[in-house]
């Protein structure tokens, strides 16, 4: 029996999404809310729409503050409502 037919192929995995965002809420203990807006046109009446949703954050080092701009990408789930965590912070609030 060669090495090669028990060792399972290994599967590319997928690209995970990567948003970027403020953070709105810093009160939790490794966890922040980040705010992410995204703005299209009004599929008929072609007005630009704004759409905000917030996302609970990981946060393992307590590092972002409120009016942080981060980067966030998902990842597996960490709580009931957690789903994504911070990759970089992109610019410090003054």
């Amino acid at each position: 029996m060669s090495d090669t037919a028990t060792q399972t192929p290994i599967e590319p995995r997928g690209q995970r999404k990567v948003r970027l965002g403020y953070v709105i809420s810093d009160k939790m203990n490794k966890t922040v809310i980040v705010q992410v807006g995204s703005s299209k046109p009004h599929r008929l009446y072609r007005k630009t729409v704004q759409k905000r949703t917030r996302f609970k954050v990981h946060d393992e080092k307590n590092e972002c503050g409120v009016g942080d701009l981060v980067r966030i990408t998902e990842t597996r789930p960490m709580s009931s409502e957690k789903r994504w965590r911070v990759l970089e912070i992109v610019e410090k609030a003054r």
